[in-house]
């Protein structure tokens, strides 16, 4: 297959860059040729996009505020990228909090400069990254993030339907792409592999361990999705840019793209049957709210908001973002994750001008999660309220709300058979290293279901991911943010016939072979038979990072794949297990 080499990313859209650089997305967009003069010597239009307005005017103006410390438009500037780049997925662009502590200005002006350097450098193990140990900040962009964390947020603009189509294109229209498979790949066991920093994705053969091909995306891409059909690959970037890729083609390719706002995390399709890829969702985290697209073309259809009220306090919210996004197999209908207001709406799609949604009340700070075996329930992590939210699709109803400690971060959690306690579903947290199981059998073991019947002890807190395949009798729990090297570098593994065992440490970074960078290891990812897991050793984006494929059964290295074009690898979605929720 051809194989396309990385060229220099453009990290973000063109909504965040007239974000992030204080312009308007229509002066942005004209004449933006990488290549023509930005009036800035040495310094050209595409390159400003891709690093900011240069700044070295010693008389540069000043950013004050009351009871912060001054700063230049420049550091204020450079540091509005980080915390966009870094910090507002946890925290919230208007920094209210969610995953991460609320950062209004009345909390950090009283921590002052110092302490906030000191937190940001080393991190916490409840899940603050090492930013400045880990080598991944300079000791200045440190002190320029503690400052500018005293001054008030900037507030983004908002984003319409006609934000939304100016950015859509349609690169091939449905008519002009394959009728039938056009390569020889297997796609279900293909992998779509997040190159964060890069801006792309690769496409890795699971059989080969071969790179297929790389694929420009939005900045920092958060998730994969799979089509109903197996055939589209729907990927986005946290900077709420909507990649569609057609599996099907001579080489897998950019075939639609749109940019749904400045900050998102979730797309999916329409699975009810008859309803199969009629339609995407995605979900935005600025500016709160979701838009349904067409599923062959993304063309945006209808928006809507989610700002409201609170689910405890009933008082109204002004950036509940939107988080996870399912789509039901019981109803047309997609279920949402409203983050801050603590509410899961259940959008019914067979009417986009009259649309019906309910609303159903769980806990505040929904985040992650992922369906039971039978796909029934949807459980879902209200992380800061440290609560798993149980849906019953098939009822449309709130099934239970159960107790796990200090914020919980499932991924889309796991699905086994516990030995004692019948099929459970396990989420391992950020701030301890608590791997709970909720048992998920209603039917055949009601005294277990919906209650927490067992938690594992772990490497620590930090973690992401946990992850097992119904071929497998292994649990593998990441701890990517421990601030701990040996922790966050490796991986405790769980034999699930006996799990009063503990745990086995396998030691993934070191297997890599690599010798410099944080090498975070992160999202274990089973290929379609369930014999082997795929893990990223996440470094710098200008260090080395790689893959590493361990064998299941003897948990022993199979294979290490590393390439220059293998820019900071983090979540790995294989099409067979996406496609079919199998975790």
């Amino acid at each position: 297959m051809t194989t396309t080499r990385p060229q220099k990313p453009t990290l973000v859209s063109a909504a965040v860059t007239a974000f992030l650089l204080g312009t308007s997305l229509a002066a942005t967009a004209a004449g933006d040729e990488a290549g023509e003069s930005s009036g800035h010597p040495d310094t050209s239009k595409g390159e400003m996009s891709y690093m900011g307005t240069p700044q070295s005017e010693p008389d540069a103006k000043m950013v004050t505020s009351p009871g912060a410390p001054a700063m230049t438009e420049a550091e204020f500037g450079k540091a509005k990228q980080i915390y966009f780049e870094r910090c507002a997925g946890c925290h919230g662009v208007l920094r209210k909090g969610a995953t991460g502590k609320p950062l209004t200005t009345d909390i950090t002006q009283e921590r002052g400069t110092e302490y906030l350097k000191t937190f940001i450098n080393f991190g916490s193990p409840a899940g603050m990254p090492n930013w400045g140990t880990s080598g991944e900040l300079s000791d200045a962009e440190i002190e320029t993030m503690a400052k500018f964390l005293q001054h008030p947020p900037p507030e983004p603009p908002e984003f319409s339907l006609e934000d939304m189509k100016a950015t859509w294109n349609v690169l091939v229209p449905p008519q002009e792409r394959p009728t039938e498979q056009a390569n020889d790949l297997d796609l279900g066991n293909l992998f779509s592999v997040t190159l964060r920093d890069a801006g792309q994705i690769a496409l890795i053969d699971g059989h080969s361990k071969e790179l297929v091909t790389t694929i420009d995306t939005g900045y920092a891409v958060h998730i994969s999705r799979m089509s109903a059909s197996g055939r589209y690959l729907f990927v986005i970037g946290r900077d709420a840019k909507i990649t569609l890729i057609d599996l099907w083609m001579e080489t897998p390719r950019t075939v639609a793209e749109i940019d749904t706002g400045l900050e998102a995390r979730s797309v999916e399709t329409s699975k009810y049957p008859g309803w199969e890829d009629k339609y995407a969702i995605a979900g935005t985290y600025w500016p709160p709210q979701f838009v349904v697209m067409d599923g062959d073309t993304l063309e945006p259809l209808k928006i809507v908001s989610t700002r409201g009220m609170t689910v405890d306090t009933q008082e109204y919210h002004p950036e509940p973002r939107v988080a996870a996004i399912v789509a039901s197999h019981e109803h047309p209908e997609f279920i949402v994750n409203v983050k801050e207001t603590g509410k899961i709406w259940l959008v019914d799609y067979t009417d986009l001008d009259n649309l019906e949604v309910a609303m159903l009340d769980a806990a505040r700070f929904l985040h992650d999660g992922g369906w039971d075996q039978t796909k029934r329930y949807f459980l879902t992590a209200a992380n800061q309220s440290n609560k798993i939210a149980v849906v019953d699709s098939k009822d449309r109803e709130m099934e239970a709300l159960v107790d796990a400690k200090k914020i919980p971060h499932p991924g889309r959690g796991a699905n086994f058979v516990h030995p004692e306690y019948g099929p459970v579903w396990a989420t391992s947290a950020l701030g301890n290293a608590d791997i709970t199981l909720i048992g998920t059998d209603p039917k055949d073991h009601p005294d277990n279901a919906w209650q927490a019947v067992d938690v594992l002890e772990g490497q620590g807190g930090g973690s992401l991911f946990v992850k097992t395949h119904p071929e497998s009798n292994h649990l593998y729990v990441d701890t990517p943010l421990h601030p701990t090297e040996e922790v966050s570098q490796s991986v405790a593994v769980f034999d699930i016939n006996n799990l009063d065992e503990g745990y086995e440490v396998l030691p993934i970074a070191k297997w890599a072979g690599i010798d410099e960078g944080p090498q975070r290891v992160v999202h274990p990812e089973f290929n379609k038979a369930g014999d082997e897991v795929w893990f990223s050793v996440w470094n710098g984006q200008e260090q080395a990072s790689a893959i590493v494929v361990v064998d299941d059964e003897t948990l022993e290295l199979k294979k290490v794949i590393k390439g220059d074009w293998l820019v900071t690898p983090t979540g790995k979605f294989n099409v067979y297990n996406t496609q079919h929720d199998v975790y």
